[in-house]
């Protein structure tokens, strides 16, 4: 009787304990990433937002200790160490607007230098000259609707303009000597599809490196001495690691055949035995090293590999090599480990971690790990999706369907402060990854587009069924909310199947697509339009799609969130559905952030919003 009584103790302080940790806490959890190696590994920088924004941090590996490097209002969005080792460079943009511009700053953080200074121009940060005395970047300077590339002379700041050509194009890797250049440049036609161009820029010649007819995706570009190193899904449903010899660019070698999962990074070393690549293994990251010998002339892949045991089942990114290829810096993060610096030994097969970021004093044992389900939607398929379940779940259940933005991305149990925080309070998640989501093969990506823009939505009607019949829970406490392209969800879900949902919210949604490609930014409309529709050829469509024109059908309670700032979704859409939505007596509230972009990011403004929809969502599911 004691021990019972003992143990039912434990319980029920366990679960005050729990109830007892504020939503304020789960939003001042921190989280490092983004990081960058000396090419000594001695030293790594990479991105925290301990002050409230991303920030640049450097730590010694030796000891430990970091140091905060860059003290601005607006976040850093990637850091990069000279090959040369004596500086970093790293990229902000001004209230979220994404016009990144480019800056030096020393080790020590004494010496700032802005390289570029054109706020209403990006500049996409692409790579290093081996020797550190130049960069590379991609920027719509010339023309707001192309990008083009350039390299920077880092001792005089003398920018060069290296390649032009109309179109969307991105650094992707340069020859040693700065000699070749290759380049990647999206279909104007296809959604998930883009080619690799190698450009002499001596010579100016220009040379398809990926000549195919289906939509395919080429990435994580290494230019060796004699061949090209890629990921591709050219010809497959999954992508893969291949090599295209420089000397005959018509010999394409597959080196996994890999028919089941992507493999989605890929990093070389300057120096060193193995090369490193990661397979998405049903969203879970699996590391791999494979050994590669190189010679003056040649680089030779072989059949060598093993698998990197990480800390959890996870997801890792942001991969790079010291310049001997002896240390391999990433990031990790999963369910119940928020993100941080990760280092591995190659050749002791060793990990360590590097940076321990803040818990807000929550247990972690109190996080959740979610169960991956399959249900059957309407037409048959097998949609994957997490889902989250409170540790006391035996009453019915109010659950959140939370829908990813993109469409081409995917959820992944990765960790999610805001998650974590309903799950405390008795809330269940439903994160699916429905018809148009990557991971799941080329197929499956392409199932959405355009004319079957719908049949997404279809998923989550089919998912409501899915958590009625089998995850128990209350059919009258279900809420869905996404973000970006999960915001256009949102609202085509409260309006095509009204009856479904308790409350609603819809963060940097898009809820016109007329509107929407007329007023992104210049460079993005082609980019979308392939996915979405063309408003010449497709307006009519479009506008049948937009849940602007179903306001009549709206019953659920909504909340709109928005930056205005936001080059991708203007906030322009957040306006035209709450002004409808006003107009004709409904439930709606709405925040609008003046110093934030597509989403939103700074600590300040995230500890004024969530509360807020905390309170919303509690009115209207009134979880256990």
């Amino acid at each position: 009787m004691r021990l019972l009584f003992a143990s039912l103790l434990i319980l029920l302080l366990t679960i005050f304990s729990l109830s007892q940790y504020t939503i304020q806490q789960y939003l001042s959890i921190r989280s490092a990433s983004g990081p960058s190696i000396s090419p000594d590994g001695t030293k790594i920088a990479y991105l925290t937002n301990i002050s409230g924004t991303s920030q640049v941090w450097i730590v010694d590996v030796a000891n430990g200790k970091p140091r905060q490097l860059t003290f601005y209002d607006d976040n850093i969005n990637f850091v990069s160490f000279s090959p040369r080792g004596d500086g970093l460079v790293f990229g902000k943009a001004r209230g979220g607007d994404e016009n990144t511009q480019l800056f030096w700053i020393s080790l020590d953080g004494s010496n700032v230098k802005q390289l570029t200074n054109d706020p209403k121009v990006r500049h996409n940060f692409g790579g290093w000259l081996k020797d550190g005395t130049k960069i590379y970047y991609a920027s719509n300077k010339r023309n707001r609707n192309y990008f083009d590339i350039y390299s920077m002379d880092l001792t005089t700041g003398k920018e060069d303009l290296i390649y032009q050509q109309d179109g969307s194009n991105s650094f992707a890797a340069i020859s040693d000597d700065g000699n070749l250049l290759v380049v990647s440049r999206p279909s104007t036609e296809l959604s998930l599809d883009n080619n690799l161009y190698l450009i002499d820029l001596k010579t100016k010649r220009e040379t398809l490196l990926t000549p195919h007819k289906d939509a395919s995706l080429f990435g994580d570009v290494t230019l060796l001495k004699d061949s090209i190193v890629f990921t591709s899904n050219k010809d497959r449903e999954f992508a893969a690691i291949m090599q295209i010899n420089l000397n005959n660019l018509k010999e394409v070698k597959v080196l996994n055949p890999n028919d089941k999962w992507d493999v989605e990074s890929l990093v070389f070393p300057e120096n060193g035995k193995y090369f490193a690549y990661t397979i998405n293994t049903d969203g879970f990251t699996e590391l791999w090293l494979r050994a590669f010998k190189s010679d003056e002339k040649t680089t030779r892949i072989l059949a060598e590999r093993r698998q990197v045991k990480l800390t959890a089942r996870g997801v890792a990114s942001g991969f790079q090599f010291s310049k001997n290829g002896k240390l391999l810096v990433f990031s990790f993060n999963s369910s119940r480990y928020n993100s941080d610096i990760w280092l591995y030994d190659v050749e002791r097969d060793q990990l360590k971690q590097i940076t321990e970021s803040d818990l807000a004093g929550i247990e972690r044992s109190s996080f959740i790990e979610p169960e991956l389900i399959k249900y059957k939607t309407f037409d048959g398929l097998q949609i994957p999706a997490w889902y989250y379940k409170p540790k006391e779940s035996g009453k019915k259940l109010a659950v959140i369907v939370s829908v990813h933005g993109g469409p081409e991305a995917q959820e992944r149990p990765v960790f999610n402060a805001i998650y974590q925080y309903f799950l405390s309070r008795g809330y269940a998640i439903l994160a699916p990854n429905v018809r148009g989501s990557t991971g799941y093969g080329k197929t499956y990506t392409h199932l959405d587009d355009i004319y079957k823009r719908e049949d997404s939505v279809k998923d989550l009607a089919a998912a409501v069924e899915w958590l009625k019949t089998f995850g128990n829970a209350d059919e009258k406490k279900i809420a869905v909310m996404g973000g970006s392209y999960g915001g256009y969800m949102t609202m085509a879900a409260i309006t095509l199947y009204p009856d479904l949902w308790a409350a609603a919210v819809n963060t940097v949604g898009i809820v016109n697509w007329e509107t929407f490609l007329k007023n992104t930014s210049e460079y993005r409309r082609r980019q979308r339009e392939v996915e979405y529709g063309f408003l010449e050829r497709d307006l009519e469509f479009l506008r049948s799609i937009s849940p602007i024109y179903k306001v009549d059908r709206i019953k659920t309670p909504l909340f709109v969130i928005h930056g205005k700032n936001d080059p991708r979704v203007p906030y322009t859409e957040a306006e035209q559905i709450v002004e409808a939505l006003k107009k004709q007596g409904k439930v709606v509230e709405y925040r609008l952030f003046d110093d934030e972009g597509h989403g939103i990011s700074k600590l300040k403004n995230r500890l004024e919003l969530y509360p807020a929809v905390v309170k919303f969502l509690e009115k209207y599911l009134q979880a256990n």
